[in-house]
């Protein structure tokens, strides 16, 4: 279910992108586009349809983020403490062992010669 969700957002996305880059730019903020009427699509009911697809797409992609978290999120809950049980009990440590003689230093088996 969540790649399915994963590529419907993924589609939605691209198509808002085309969406929006399709519209005509009204602020003409670097000075370009916005030209004439001679427009691949012009017209007063171009630019109501754009809006329309571009606050259905707009919805569409915030619903299957907000349907994406809440999907991850139930996979990977964690659990809750009451439903786990009682804790174990600690292990109770081992007592200590005595310390080992030293050992006796080896003795030589023969004198070294210089």
């Amino acid at each position: 279910m969540l790649i399915l969700l994963l590529a419907v957002h993924i589609l939605v996305a691209i198509s808002l992108v085309g969406v929006v880059l399709l519209q005509k730019s009204e602020g003409g903020a670097l000075g370009m586009g916005g030209g004439g009427m001679s427009g691949f699509m012009t017209g007063r009911s171009t630019a109501n349809l754009l809006t329309r697809a571009t606050a259905i797409l707009a919805a569409a992609f915030m619903t299957t983020s907000v349907l994406l978290v809440v999907l991850h999120n139930r996979e990977h809950a964690p659990r809750s403490i009451l439903e786990q049980g009682a804790p174990a009990a600690p292990a109770v440590p081992a007592a200590p062992q005595p310390p080992a003689p030293p050992a006796e230093p080896a003795q030589p088996s023969a004198p070294l010669a210089r």
